[in-house]
């Protein structure tokens, strides 16, 4: 893992990366209108949401993959389409949701493209780079894997190599595009466990989640959106309530205290359950 410093008290009230009134869409109307966002830094931050209200669409904006149809995305102080696309890249990773290798690539060198921003005209491949490459290999559980193609793995292990392509950059700002999919519950959490110690060291993370527990116990920083909206944004505690869930996901629910974490814990009640109580 890099040697990234705990981060320091009150730098949550600091922002590096934030939405500032942006549209984001892909035709004429936006999905996202008008959205003002600001992550905090060190947070792990977690947009939920149902299915096509904009979570992914507001990541992608926020990477720089799509370009707002108005307002600003601004990162470190500087409009983000302003920037150089390696300077961004030195700062942000980015796990976008439908990933693809270029045929016959081993996992070892699609790992080590997470370097490509750190190289250069006069900076080749260095003893730096062979490290960054190892320990994201470890730290994902994909050593073993280095040299087959990546064509040959199953999903959940294809998954596993692009989340250690994205930690092989060694950037402070991660962006995870709905990171557990295709993952067993097994890895679901060793993965989720991995994201929170890169954030206890120092990174800051932004995920898309469908996994709503995932979100509770996980991050510090909720972000709820419906119809490209924001409907709520604060710690879990404030915005996973079975009222929210309720209104969100138009899905009846209770929410428990988690008896690992003592947080909130959603438990969706069925048919047979929503009928008794009105019965």
């Amino acid at each position: 893992m890099s040697d990234l410093a705990p981060v320091p008290s009150g730098s949550r009230d600091r922002t590096r990366l934030s939405a500032e009134a942006v549209s984001l869409g892909y035709g004429d109307d936006p999905i996202v209108p008008r959205l003002t966002t600001r992550i905090p830094e060190g947070s792990f931050t977690v947009i939920i949401g149902p299915n096509a209200c904009g979570k992914s669409t507001l990541l992608r904006g926020l990477s720089r993959l799509l370009r707002p149809m108005t307002g600003t995305v601004v990162l470190d102080g500087s409009d983000i389409t302003r920037l150089p696309a390696k300077d961004v890249a030195r700062r942000l990773g980015l796990l976008p949701q439908s990933a693809s290798a270029p045929e016959g690539i081993t996992v070892a060198d699609l790992v080590g493209r997470g370097r490509y921003p750190h190289q250069g005209l006069w900076r080749q491949w260095t003893d730096a780079d062979e490290e960054a490459v190892r320990e994201a290999m470890a730290e994902t559980g994909v050593t073993s894997l280095s040299g087959r193609r990546v064509e040959e793995l199953s999903g959940g292990q294809r998954q596993r190599v692009w989340v250690a392509m994205v930690l092989a950059q060694q950037t402070e700002l991660l962006l995870l595009d709905e990171p557990t999919t295709f993952l067993d519950i097994a890895h679901q959490v060793e993965l989720m466990e991995l994201f929170a110690a890169l954030n206890r060291a120092g990174r800051t993370i932004v995920a898309v989640l469908h996994d709503l527990n995932h979100a509770a116990r996980y991050a510090d920083h909720v972000i709820a959106m419906k119809n490209g909206r924001i409907v709520a944004e604060g710690p879990p505690v404030e915005v996973i309530t079975a009222a929210r869930v309720q209104e969100i996901f138009d899905l009846p629910n209770v929410v428990i205290a988690d008896p690992v974490t003592g947080g909130p814990l959603v438990v969706p009640l069925g048919a047979r359950h929503t009928a008794s109580e009105h019965a």
